[in-house]
């Protein structure tokens, strides 16, 4: 049945009207364009990517016309077995370039490939038969056969009509190895989505897993190597073009020449880049799921094609786009994952967006490529995200779990949005979830450990990177001890006022310098009170981000309650006493190497549910004697 939908549409498409032909394409390709929304984004962004320097007028109109000619091939395809030699000499013909390919060949033959990339009207270049004079080569293309037998057989019947041999993958590679050493031409269509089995390569600055078919061949046989192109001079009109690839007969040039000739192709000829199949998802291979974090395939060649093009590094093409966490903790305890995630797509863009107030400080860490801050609340909040969409990111990766960070998410029009999944959370909006187990121990694992589970849930290989973020402090030898004495969002994990009076008191030489936010003001105003000139010094609310993280580099050592500020001074490499009463230091504690110490009160179990007002000053002042050496700075006994 199949197979007779097949004929009859060939046989109406060889029989209408090319001018109607020509309308139902362009009909055909514009509903494709339009009213398939996946479909459109694919192509736009797939332009985007290729060509960021365009405008979007230009893209659309490059992304439309593809789909029109996608739809004008089809209609060749089928009508192709009905097409007479004399009709098919009028639509398809040889340029100079593939003549003189062909004389060359007559006068001097040798083992010749013949490779062929995605663009509109392939079926015209099995009329080559026809349009070259002489004795036509033995040529097999090497092919993938169809799932449907019966469209199989279509294709096979309309292909192999004028002496072209049509060789299975499967079953008809060892043929073509014949054809080679009988210096023949083998026909192969060379691909950037080979998946596992390809070579990692890049394609328009972006990561590809190309087939090494060619190159492989090429340099088995010391063959010729040329790449075939229809370019298409009007409706069903194709001049079949060809261009010799110079390489210096190894494998690996000729994979990396082809993509090159690609690039060159559709960048210097507008009419060409629209004949090109901008709706096929030729760069999905690295965008598995299961793989996005972590290049990995069978071989990979992107050492080498970097140094071929005097690169250092490769094109940060591939958008990944991470929401950071509401929280200053939070987001420092990213950073360790950010960095990995560096190391594992080096090819990627990784954009950070998070609040305004974070974005000075975390752009100095170069954790990121670009800092977008999150937009006021109001009415026009998520029309701010669905602006973002124009720049089509390939990854949200969220490290909220918010409905609002879902929107987010999802309004930026990103193809996957990344989240963690707890039990009761179902976050439809996230295209992939990593659930969080229900074995996993809450209170006895960190939260980086929890974190690190989810991004190698989506294919990241790399260690978190623990190191403090920047150069070494270096305190002067008296320099002050740093002191966070307030905790906005839960006053429980607050030392009480009278103890940290009591430590200044217990470090009577000691300079001291008080850091939080303006709301913590008035409890270091209570802590700072009283002291002689110049002991302690008040710079709660003082400070934006940048400053306080000067000013904490400027110390020997910092005291602080369970905050955000604890975990800056820890990424920073200051040595850090956090005291810690009813919250968790497992799950919550510092994790960089630098000097750190957790102090609970008494009794207190190591997952926490203490209380701070037991912690006595003198058990704190001695773990200050006992650390400052470390800060390189010392103290009097």
């Amino acid at each position: 049945m199949q197979l007779l939908l097949l004929q009859l549409l060939g046989r109406l498409a060889a029989h209408s009207p090319e001018g109607l032909l020509r309308l139902l394409s362009h009909a055909l390709g514009d509903a494709i364009f339009l009213l398939l929304p996946r479909r459109r984004r694919l192509i736009l962004s797939n332009l985007h990517h290729a060509f960021p320097e365009r405008d979007e007028a230009w893209r659309r109109r490059i992304g439309r016309e593809s789909c029109r000619r996608l739809v004008e091939t089809g209609l060749l395809s089928l009508a192709l077995p009905y097409l007479g030699p004399e009709r098919l000499r009028r639509i398809a013909w040889a340029g100079p370039e593939l003549l003189a390919l062909h004389a060359r060949h007559q006068a001097d033959p040798a083992p010749t490939l013949i490779c062929s990339p995605h663009l509109a009207h392939w079926e015209a270049q099995t009329a080559q038969p026809l349009t070259v004079p002489g004795t036509f080569p033995e040529f097999g293309i090497i092919y993938r056969p169809l799932d449907s037998p019966a469209a199989d057989r279509f294709i096979r019947a309309a292909r192999e009509r004028f002496g072209m041999r049509l060789l299975s993958r499967k079953e008809g590679f060892a043929e073509a190895l014949k054809i080679l050493r009988r210096r023949g031409f083998v026909g192969i269509l060379f691909d950037q989505n080979a998946g596992l089995q390809g070579a990692l390569t890049t394609l328009f600055g972006r990561v590809c897993a190309t087939t090494e078919l060619p190159g492989l061949l090429a340099e088995k046989f010391s063959a010729r190597v040329y790449g075939i192109y229809p370019r298409r001079h009007g409706f069903w009109r194709v001049e079949i073009g060809a261009r010799e690839l110079a390489h210096d007969g190894t494998s690996e040039a000729v994979t990396f020449g082809l993509n090159r000739w690609l690039e060159n192709l559709l960048t210097t000829d507008e009419d060409l880049c629209a004949s090109w199949l901008w709706a096929h998802d030729r760069w999905r291979h690295q965008d598995q799921p299961a793989l996005r974090f972590r290049l990995e395939s069978k071989r990979n060649l992107l050492r080498a094609e970097l140094a071929a093009r005097g690169l250092a590094a490769p094109p940060r093409r591939t958008r990944i786009w991470i929401r950071l966490p509401n929280w200053l903790g939070d987001v420092v305890l990213a950073a360790p994952l950010l960095r990995a995630l560096r190391r594992g797509r080096p090819d990627a863009e990784l954009l950070l967006v998070g609040r305004a107030a974070f974005g000075p400080l975390v752009e100095t860490w170069g954790l990121g490529d670009r800092y977008l801050a999150l937009p006021a609340r109001g009415p026009g909040y998520f029309r701010f995200f669905r602006r973002l969409a124009a720049e089509h990111p390939d990854v949200w990766l969220l490290f909220t779990q918010s409905l609002r960070g879902d929107l987010e998410a999802w309004c930026s029009g990103a193809r996957q949005r990344f989240g963690l999944q707890r039990a009761g959370q179902p976050r439809p909006l996230l295209s992939h979830r990593y659930r969080v187990p229900a074995a996993w121990d809450e209170t006895g694992r960190h939260q980086l450990a929890l974190w690190t589970e989810f991004l190698s849930h989506f294919g990241l290989s790399e260690a978190p990177d623990l190191s403090p973020l920047g150069p070494p402090p270096a305190p002067a030898p008296d320099g002050p001890i740093g002191l966070i004495v307030g905790s906005e969002n839960f006053p429980a994990k607050r030392w009480p006022v009278a103890a940290w009076r009591g430590l200044i008191e217990a470090l009577p030489e000691a300079r001291f310098e008080l850091f939080g936010t303006p709301g913590d003001r008035p409890l270091a105003a209570a802590v700072a009170d009283g002291w002689p000139t110049g002991r302690v010094r008040n710079r709660a609310g003082e400070t934006d981000l940048p400053g306080f993280a000067a000013a904490l580099r400027a110390c020997r050592l910092l005291v602080t309650n369970d905050t955000g500020g604890m975990h800056l001074a820890n990424a920073l490499g200051i040595p850090v006493l956090a005291l810690f009463g009813p919250t968790n230091p497992i799950r919550t504690g510092p994790v960089f190497t630098a000097p750190h110490r957790v102090l609970q009160p008494p009794g207190c179990p190591p997952t926490g549910g203490g209380d701070l007002a037991q912690l006595a000053p003198a058990t704190v002042a001695a773990a200050v004697r006992e650390m400052l050496p470390i800060s390189g700075g010392r103290f009097p006994s």
